[in-house]
């Protein structure tokens, strides 16, 4: 194949990239549904060796089960692996060794030559116990090789056919089962996650039947080569759109292709739109684009918290290339009526009818006033920039969420959708008191997955205890009052947890402080001045209009200026430690007397 993955070290034993005709079944495998290692999380990767014919249906091997979320059903029926990975794996992972052995991995059927580097999406192959023909040779243009004994490139009717479907998409599983942490990447940068089957033809298998190729529709789409343009270099338009339209992908990849060309397309019209407006043009828009949401439902969920669902004016639509959809733990741009401009954490919904909750806070800038006291339904307000979150922490083995109060707008969501991916995860939640707990059924329908701690009952949410006990290769986040996040931060630091398994969600920040300059080196270095109960980002959007941002605590990472000179006071949670040295926050972070940047 003309494809190679990069970086890849030599194989001691076996070619990978030799072509594939036949191989042999060295193991068939299957499992049941068992609890994984020290989490309550159900899963059917633990499979054993099967000896005899086993019954192959439409929906994989008899006596396989699968965690139905991300496993199983027609495109993912069975799925292969190839043995010859495994001392490649040992080498590089020697803490792991003793469980790098064929299985390991989940698969159903264990070869030692088939691999993703041979093997072509849409390929299809036969199963049999009868020597394949030697008259037959597979066509490149994915008609199957006649002979005088078959019309299925020499295959017999009793012989089982699968087909390539799809390349596996490995989750936190492979983490926990070898106790590696962040490994399941490394599965498909180094194109050694293994293949999924449909079945065409039922039948029966067994270790030691021929596994031979019929028919080869798509031969240059080997899956190492579709794992290059779905992880490693996504933004290719033309590869897209051909991986796309191949027919005998599985619905989750060939989806997310199509997908991923309308967005591609719909960014290419709005930076020509773009274009055409800076040089006057019609047809262009603004850099931030507000839009007209109608409010449709106002619900008080506690004494202090409203809940609101905004409904757009004009809908995004999602054939057009605009993107709809909207993972929980985003931020909203509100602009309210009074002239303020505030960010709130979507409850839930999408990019055309979402939920928000406020809280009416005590000392309120006018900003939560104005919704809880002037705003109700069919009232009308523009909503600007809707930030996806972070990205999701899926090489984690558990997810541990600690909020207080209104907090619990920016996770609720989150723990309800990892529930439903059956991820393991857990909830501690403070409130003022029993009569201050917002979206209460909601919360109670996740189960003991929730931890409430009522304030007025006495009871104390301890982050030093919940650390303690936390499970190895977890992940945490936090959100809430800034006593709560000063002590998670204290708490964090003082167990050297890294940044990168910890997620700070504020949702006030301090943003006052000592006037400074900022030059702006790309504005023909004009100078502003930031005043004291000002933002830097308050000032640019004065000076320059159209400034990107979103949540407006530092949590999101949006309003990221360049720094090229000066000392910053940096704030808020965007910012890895390596970045802050050339990069600020414009909406909470300060310069210290003198700074230049670039928007």
């Amino acid at each position: 194949m003309a494809y190679r993955v990069p970086n890849e070290p030599d194989h001691p034993e076996v070619d990978l990239y030799a072509p594939f005709t036949s191989d042999t079944i060295l193991e068939v495998r299957t499992g049941t549904m068992k609890p994984l290692r020290g989490l309550t999380v159900q899963s059917g990767i633990d499979k054993t060796v099967r000896h005899g014919p086993v019954r192959v249906t439409e929906l994989g091997l008899e006596g396989d089960e699968h965690d139905p979320t991300f496993h199983g059903g027609l495109d993912k029926a069975i799925h292969g692996y190839c043995s010859s990975h495994y001392s490649t794996w040992r080498a590089e992972y020697p803490s792991a060794a003793a469980v790098f052995q064929p299985g390991a991995f989940g698969e159903n059927l264990v070869t030692a030559h088939l691999n993703e580097r041979n093997l072509c999406i849409g390929d299809i192959v036969s199963i049999s116990r009868s020597p394949a023909p030697t008259s037959a040779t597979p066509a490149a243009n994915g008609d199957p090789a006649k002979d005088d004994n078959d019309d299925k490139g020499g295959d017999d009717a009793s012989s089982v056919l699968l087909q390539v479907s799809l390349p596996r998409q490995p989750c936190f599983k492979l983490n926990h089962r070898f106790q590696l942490k962040n490994f399941a990447p490394q599965t498909w940068r180094t194109s050694r996650t293994g293949w999924y089957l449909r079945v065409l033809r039922p039948g029966t298998i067994q270790a030691g039947d021929t596994i031979r190729l019929v028919a080869r529709p798509h031969p240059a789409w080997t899956v190492a080569r579709v794992q290059e343009y779905l992880h490693r270099n996504t933004a290719d338009e033309a590869m897209n759109a051909e991986l796309a339209g191949i027919a005998e992908f599985g619905a989750e990849c060939r989806d997310a292709f199509r997908a991923r060309v309308l967005r591609q397309r719909a960014r290419r019209r709005k930076a020509a739109a773009a274009a055409a407006a800076a040089q006057g043009k019609d047809g262009g828009e603004e850099r931030q684009r507000w839009r007209e949401f109608r409010v449709v439902e106002r619900r008080r969920e506690t004494g202090r918290i409203v809940a609101f669902v905004l409904e757009a004016v004009e809908p995004l639509v999602e054939s057009e290339g605009e993107e709809v959809s909207l993972r929980a733990g985003a931020h909203a741009k509100i602009r309210l009526g009074n002239g303020l401009v505030r960010a709130y954490s979507v409850v839930d919904g999408d990019r055309n009818r979402f939920r928000l909750g406020a809280a009416l806070q005590e000392q309120s800038r006018g900003g939560s006033r104005y919704l809880h006291e002037k705003v109700h339904v069919g009232h009308t307000l523009q909503v600007g920039a809707i930030t996806p979150p972070a990205p999701a922490a899926s090489a984690a083995s558990h997810h541990i969420f600690v909020a207080g109060g209104v907090g619990i707008t920016a996770f609720l969501g989150m723990v309800e959708d990892f529930k439903k991916i059956h991820y393991s995860v857990e909830l501690h939640y403070a409130v003022r008191s029993a009569e201050d707990v917002p979206f209460r059924e909601r919360l109670a329908a996740l189960g003991d997955a929730v931890v409430i701690y009522d304030k007025a009952a006495g009871q104390r949410l301890d982050i030093r205890s919940i650390l303690d006990k936390m499970l190895w290769n977890s992940r945490l986040y936090f959100c809430g009052p800034k006593r709560l996040m000063d002590e998670a931060a204290r708490e964090v630091s003082a167990r050297g947890i890294p940044e990168t398994e910890v997620h700070f969600e504020a949702f006030e920040a301090d943003v006052s402080g000592e006037p400074f300059e900022v030059v702006v080196a790309n504005k023909g270095g004009r100078t502003i001045k930031v005043g004291e109960e000002e933002t830097l980002l308050e000032c640019l959007e004065r000076e320059f209009g159209g400034v990107d941002s979103s949540c407006c605590v530092g949590n999101c990472g949006t309003c990221r200026v360049s720094l090229k000179e000066g000392r910053i006071d940096h704030r808020g949670t965007a910012l890895r430690e390596e970045e802050k040295a050339t990069s600020m926050l414009a909406c909470v972070s300060r310069g210290i007397g003198r700074i230049t940047i670039e928007i």
